[in-house]
């Protein structure tokens, strides 16, 4: 069993203050108790968009060493949310977008694992939001897990939501614990958000950790995000939220529930393709 902690914050185009929130937020998290600790999509950087591939940063630099370098010094795992990734070759990826990119790190302040956002959010809501990102970031290409001490973490971000075939993907790969940081808008989630997330974790017999930002940020006016950052647990119950502002939520997560739930209704077993 670990307590496990979900972040809850505004970030906007001023990166150093963005860190000093995150860090401020992670350690408070950590001295009350979390051994693992999640930050939202877009941690680093939620400003406009054009800018967010020009700032892009490959992993090991200094956004990931930071972020790195806090884990280490906590002694937790610690997952960044997300971050604006360019490619691991010498130049930004051919079409000048970047990647939305997940990363975690162990309480040795290694990378695990990371993953990069398979669905994007194209979308065009009748009197609502109009957004692109693909024309801003490149779709990620394969589903991620990661095992660690605690649990086998399946990887996703914030639209992936959406899309349970990835998560009944993740969950056949060993998956007991899926994570959804995120910046959900103020449109879609206040309808949308909570009831997508104990889907997930009812259809999967899996937590679910869902850290989320909150507000409004200074992307041109595009995005203001619903917060109610969140841990469900695989009976679909919300155990621990953060409503409004920023901030952060506790829970335990213990494995033995999973599994409990998984023998009394073995969903897996019963499946018909």
């Amino acid at each position: 069993m670990i307590v496990a902690a979900v972040i809850q914050m505004t970030s906007t185009s001023d990166e150093e203050g963005n860190w000093q929130s995150a860090k401020e937020l992670i350690g408070r998290a950590a001295a009350a108790g979390a051994r693992f600790v999640a930050t939202p999509e877009c941690t680093n950087y939620l400003g406009p968009h054009a800018e967010k591939v020009s700032r892009a940063e490959r992993l090991g630099d200094q956004t990931t060493k930071k972020f790195g370098k806090l884990a280490r010094e906590l002694k937790i795992h610690l997952l960044l949310g997300s971050y604006n990734e360019r490619s691991e070759g010498a130049s930004p990826f051919p079409d000048k977008r970047c990647a939305n990119t997940s990363v975690l790190f162990g309480p040795d302040g290694k990378i695990l694992k990371s993953y990069r956002k398979l669905h994007l959010f194209d979308v065009d809501i009748p009197g609502g939001v109009k957004f692109s990102e693909s024309e801003t970031c490149e779709p990620g290409d394969r589903v991620v897990i990661a095992k660690t001490p605690f649990g086998t973490l399946g990887l996703s971000i914030c639209y992936d939501l959406r899309f349970p075939e990835l998560y009944r993907a993740m969950t056949k790969a060993g998956a007991e614990i899926h994570m959804v940081p995120s910046a959900f808008t103020l449109a879609t989630g206040k309808d949308h958000w909570e009831p997508l997330l104990r889907a997930r974790a009812i259809e999967n017999q899996s937590y679910v950790l869902a850290p989320a930002q909150y507000g409004k940020h200074d992307d041109g006016g595009l995005k203001e995000s619903w917060g109610h950052s969140m841990i469900v647990d695989p009976w679909g119950q919300v155990v621990a939220s953060v409503s409004d502002g920023v901030g952060f939520a506790l829970a335990e997560i213990d494995l033995d529930r999973v599994r409990r739930i998984r023998t009394a209704i073995p969903v897996a077993k019963h499946r018909r393709l």
